[in-house]
């Protein structure tokens, strides 16, 4: 039984046989197919006036049971005959903050000092800990306090770019990969395979329109390789960006009545990482220690420095840093192929993918410009 709460969700899939995907919501247990000439994808929905009042009134289609797509998703063997759940999002860009928690911040300090090198990290967390000996939980980024707490760490020697973005006046703003290219619930998500040290980072993500404006959320995994980040915060692209390594859903959740920017900043979202050699991991990123506000992140990706005319997704940042030991005493964590990594909140429901490497996963083949020529071919543009 799939539990979400009762809410306003948007999401897309791809029906046995190819074709278009789909745009469908969520009515009294079934996907219902609201794709239509008025709002070919989920970024023309999102562009409207009022997302939500359009998907709650907008005809459409009852094609499958939800439970039914929801645990075909996970299963080991898949069903053919039933449709696959898609990224929520299309034509959006699809971009990430980085360092918005502090237990994030140290852990990227620390993948800086050790040089990508795992077995270093255990001894250099405790020494990094007690060098600053600062409660930066309560620092306002870019405020005199803060300033002031860089410049003593500075004195010290352990000064570090992720503390500059992590403390300093500026949010660390990239993007995770291009347009149509996050992959979904159930799907394969992938590690570039020359990492030997990387890990999930459960995510909640929002979906802005072109005009800035904050429409819903949904769960997300930005899938990290600590080791390449580390080396240099020059291979961010490298350590980001790569087949399947973004994950997004199961659905957008769109604000509509009691559900608005104030519950996602009071989501706690939990992380399940169980793998095939019986390692289980769990975890969980509270959006109240966020130290940047939701609305100022989504300030400093768009504005009038910088226009998205297809609206973006932004992954807000996990305080989550794992450091349970898997294969020995400060080894510390790092996946292995075959991981199920489950990220959930109640109020989005559950977000699952099985690690592989991203040379094995589904390559990216399908486009906006395939897109664009599917619906024009079904009428639809």
């Amino acid at each position: 039984m799939t539990f979400l709460e009762p809410g306003l969700y948007l999401g897309r899939v791809q029906m046995p046989g190819g074709g278009y995907p789909r745009v469908v919501t969520i009515r009294d247990g079934q996907l219902v197919d609201i794709t239509s000439s008025a709002a070919p994808t989920v970024r023309d929905i999102c562009e409207g006036g009022d997302p939500a009042a359009y998907v709650r009134s907008a005809p459409g289609e009852a094609i499958v049971a939800l439970d039914a797509v929801m645990a075909n998703a996970v299963a080991k063997e898949k069903d053919a005959s039933l449709p696959t759940l898609l990224s929520p999002v299309d034509l959006q860009a699809i971009k990430a903050s980085g360092v918005t928690f502090v237990v994030s911040l140290l852990e990227r300090v620390i993948e800086e000092q050790a040089k990508g090198d795992p077995a270093k990290a255990d001894a250099l967390r405790g020494e990094i800990l007690t060098l600053i000996g600062e409660d930066l939980s309560q620092l306002v980024p870019g405020s005199d306090a803060a300033m002031a707490v860089k410049a003593k760490l500075v004195e010290k020697g352990v000064w570090s770019q992720y503390l500059e973005v992590g403390i300093g006046p500026d949010a660390e703003i990239f993007t995770k990969c291009q347009p149509m290219a996050s992959v979904g619930h159930g799907a394969e998500v992938g590690l570039h395979p020359i990492s030997t040290w990387n890990n999930p980072e459960p995510e909640v993500a929002l979906i802005v329109s072109s005009r800035g404006a904050i429409v819903g959320a949904t769960l997300g995994n930005d899938v990290n390789l600590r080791d390449v980040e580390g080396r240099s915060a020059l291979l961010l692209g490298k350590a980001k960006d790569n087949n399947a390594s973004a994950a997004l859903g199961p659905f957008i959740r769109l604000f509509e009545g009691d559900f608005t920017i104030d519950s996602v900043k009071a989501m706690e979202v939990g992380l399940e990482v169980r793998g095939e050699d019986g390692f289980v991991l769990t975890g969980h990123s509270s959006m109240s220690q966020i130290s940047r506000t939701p609305e100022s992140l989504v300030a400093a990706a768009i504005g009038e420095h910088h226009q998205y005319p297809d609206g973006l997704v932004l992954y807000l940042g996990t305080m989550f840093a794992p450091v349970q030991d898997r294969d020995g005493a400060g080894k510390g964590f790092t996946h292995k192929l075959g991981d199920v990594v489950t990220i959930s909140t109640p109020a989005l429901g559950a977000l699952v993918n099985t690690v592989n490497l991203s040379t094995n996963c589904a390559p990216w083949t399908y486009g906006p410009r395939q897109l664009m020529g599917d619906l024009a071919r079904a009428g639809l543009l």
